[in-house]
């Protein structure tokens, strides 16, 4: 069947090729373009002081690796999943745990809170089979039995990996390891849009920051990085420079770039005006891969965990190591920053999360901000919000 359209002379083979042929084309058309680099064009922008971050918090209640966290809107919950199948919302100033979720499911591999009301998105796979997205709305009473308020909104053919609810907090994005990703309607459990691209597991993905965005960036197992139009299910930009899986994706809050992690021990950062990758962090003593990553709330700082049980901060525009953050006793799952940027939740195989943040003169990235603008053969190639 898949030969029936092929002209005379044409085989699968040779359409292979001719395809490699152009995708070639279309990268040396991108390299003619690409006549400086990132760090070259913030050679002037002043350098990061010294950053003393540490952590203040260490949250204990998980029986198992922590493998997902998320931060409350209000800036003081986080929402945590674990291989110990229960999910915990946390209040990460007192430490106290509001409510304990037990779950069917051993490997509880993704959870976020709603933007805008008091729900928590719970994914289950891997052992669990079910390979469902729930969805269990909170209350303030400590007592309730949050587990029967459970609702199963989505279903992939494999695994779920990640997820995000949209700005509505009607509508959610799952990725799955069936190679798909998926925007579906809470209340109806309805499949609204489907995302086919990837040819491996997909493994994150992230929601562009704008409130008007529609678009979301995915990556996966396949090494590439894809950028999506929800409306129309499409695939409206691709990236392929990394190695090896790729573990995380995060947004740059202006929305115009985004970052990968991935277990070839690099991040890498693209910029969707460009159409191309601008910067690279990595280090020849980094040997371990990255396993996820978020950027400050001014941009400057990339926070990236990785397999060594660190986390490397990286200044953005410099291309360089600001600090490491040591603490965890095991793989780093998952980084945070906190909605108002003040504070990094982590989430490790080690059954802990912790909280950090900075009470020096570095944690005034937060307050002061400027806009740079870098303009390459007259074009605006990139637009920082840069604290300093």
């Amino acid at each position: 069947m898949a030969c029936q359209g092929l002209q005379k002379g044409e085989t699968l083979e040779s359409l292979k090729r001719e395809s490699e042929t152009l995708k070639k084309k279309l990268e040396e058309e991108r390299n003619k373009l690409n006549d400086v680099e990132l760090h070259q064009v913030a050679e002037k922008v002043e350098v990061l002081s010294a950053l003393s971050i540490k952590t203040r918090r260490v949250l204990k209640g998980h029986g198992n690796k922590v493998l997902c966290m998320d931060w409350c809107k209000d800036k003081r919950r986080m929402v945590s999943s674990s291989q110990d199948g229960k999910v915990i919302v946390w209040d990460a100033f007192t430490l106290n745990k509001e409510h304990g979720v037990p779950l069917p499911c051993t490997w509880v591999l993704a959870c976020a809170y709603a933007p805008l009301r008091s729900l928590c998105l719970i994914m289950n796979g891997y052992l669990g089979l079910d390979n469902k997205c729930s969805v269990i709305p909170l209350s303030l009473d400590k007592n309730e039995n949050l587990a029967a308020k459970k609702k199963s909104v989505a279903m992939h053919t494999n695994y779920v990996s990640g997820c995000s609810f949209t700005n509505s907090d009607m509508q959610l994005l799952t990725s799955s390891g069936d190679g798909t990703c998926a925007l579906w309607d809470v209340e109806s459990g309805q499949l609204l849009q489907s995302f086919h691209g990837h040819t491996a597991d997909v493994l994150s993905l992230d929601l562009a920051p704008s409130e008007t965005g529609n678009t979301f960036v995915s990556g996966g197992c396949d090494m590439k990085a894809n950028v999506w139009d929800m409306r129309s299910g499409q695939n409206i930009q691709s990236f392929e420079s990394h190695e090896s899986d790729i573990n995380c994706v995060k947004y740059y809050p202006s929305g115009d770039a985004f970052a990968s992690a991935s277990d070839d021990a690099t991040c890498r950062f693209y910029d969707l005006r460009a159409d191309r990758e601008v910067a690279v962090y990595q280090k020849d003593s980094i040997i371990f891969g990255a396993s996820t990553c978020d950027f400050s709330l001014s941009g400057r700082l990339l926070f990236a965990g990785y397999n060594d049980y660190t986390i490397n901060v990286w200044d953005v525009l410099k291309g360089t190591r600001a600090t490491i953050l040591f603490g965890h006793e095991n793989r780093v799952s998952r980084v945070r920053v906190s909605p108002d940027g003040t504070a990094l939740g982590s989430a490790s195989w080690d059954s802990t999360l912790r909280v950090s943040w900075s009470f020096s003169t570095g944690s005034n990235y937060i307050f002061r901000f400027i806009k740079l603008l870098f303009w390459v053969n007259s074009r605006l190639v990139l637009e920082f919000t840069v604290a300093f």
